[in-house]
């Protein structure tokens, strides 16, 4: 997505109040919307990669999620679908299952509205290049043990947390 993609912008209580170009957004601190999935193999596995250099947001990091933003006029549901597909370089994946929503906000003017969900990838993935710097399918004991030894995205990391104490 380029900086020039419009976005809705949203309210505190997720209603939307504007639009704005990405960039625009990213820069002002505008509140907006973004998807979080969390990609399962045939085995459970959980998809997690790093982030490329060039990033615009949280560079070289590491992920558990793939998703991104939400476009003008798009739902929740379809955005989820199309970053899935788009990041893992797939078509064809079942719609993921939406778990919860929740407000990201960092304290330092970046927020935004998260829709997390969960979906099962049985097929072999081709993660974009420009995108993606590294990947593996790791089991969830191996996810839990890397969160305090490699740096990652910290709006994932608030998903993750708030997905463990979802699922209780």
């Amino acid at each position: 997505m380029s900086a020039d993609e419009i976005l809705d912008i949203v309210d505190e209580n997720d209603q939307v109040i504007g639009q704005s170009p990405r960039g625009e957004a990213y820069a002002r601190g505008l509140r907006h919307r973004c998807v979080f999935v969390l990609a399962r193999d045939a085995g459970g596995r959980v998809f997690v990669h790093r982030r490329t250099a060039t990033k615009l947001v949280f560079p070289s990091l590491h992920d558990m999620f793939v998703g991104g933003v939400v476009g003008a006029g798009e739902s929740y549901d379809d955005a989820a679908l199309r970053e899935a597909e788009e990041e893992l370089g797939v078509s064809g994946l079942p719609r993921p299952e939406y778990l919860f929503t929740f407000l990201y906000d960092d304290g330092a003017g970046r927020a935004w509205w998260s829709a997390v969900y969960e979906v099962r990838c049985e097929m072999p993935v081709r993660p974009q290049a420009e995108e993606v710097a590294w990947y593996d399918f790791l089991p969830e004991e191996e996810v839990r043990r890397r969160l305090g030894e490699w740096e990652w995205v910290p709006d994932g990391l608030a998903a993750y947390e708030r997905l463990r104490a979802h699922r209780g």
